[in-house]
């Protein structure tokens, strides 16, 4: 069913399953998903739904700048526009345009430079911590996480997204992870370590939370 809530015009997906409580999400697909008892009436969910009228708006709201944010193309801090081109024979930036050949090329572009950039921050901030053991480094994309330390086998993983961000947050994603490796969890001491190498760690998390 779709329901009109505020402005929007939102597709309900109902799912239901033995559970006490009810739970709203809106996904990727900008549907409203509610899990629910089988015990509870359309009629009790539209009445939820109304209540929570404004939460649910800023989710689809949120979700909308975030569909948008991930199909445009973002390096380091700045978005730049793509422009396709058979005659080009390798990635070139001009102005505010990436010229590529095809998607390939871009995509290749983007996992080159992320190795390329990742790598170097790693070795220039990895001589500030004496306490580091040998570790390999790792990137990929992640959903929910900017980082990973893993202690049991040395690694430090790092997610591909951070290069759309600005050099400064890659730095504090680098540091926080190195930080693990001295403190596993997020201790008042691990902050403390933290602060020591990147002051302004909170601003840095609030803008890593921001699309």
């Amino acid at each position: 069913m779709e329901v009109n809530i505020g402005p929007y015009n939102i597709e309900i997906i109902i799912v239901y399953k033995k559970n006490k409580n009810i739970y709203m999400r809106v996904k990727q697909d900008l549907k409203l998903y509610i899990t629910c008892h089988p015990l509870v009436s359309k009629k009790e969910l539209l009445k939820l739904i109304q209540t929570n009228e404004k939460s649910i708006i800023k989710m689809y709201e949120k979700m909308l700048k975030t569909n948008q944010y991930e199909n445009e193309f973002y390096y380091l801090g700045d978005k730049y526009e793509v422009v396709f081109n058979e005659n080009i024979n390798s990635p070139e930036i001009n102005g505010s345009n990436i010229y590529v050949k095809n998607e390939k090329m871009l995509n290749k572009f983007w996992q080159d430079e992320c190795k390329r950039i990742f790598s170097k921050r790693v070795q220039d901030l990895k001589i500030l911590f004496p306490y580091l053991p040998q570790f390999s480094l790792k990137i990929r994309k992640m959903k929910s996480r900017w980082g990973v330390c893993n202690r049991s086998n040395n690694t430090v993983t790092l997610n591909s997204e951070l290069l759309k961000k600005d050099l400064s947050l890659l730095d504090y994603v680098i540091i926080h992870e190195f930080c693990h490796f001295k403190h596993p969890n997020h201790s008042a001491a691990f902050w403390q370590e933290v602060s020591k190498h990147y002051p302004y760690y909170k601003l840095a998390r609030k803008r890593l939370k921001e699309v």
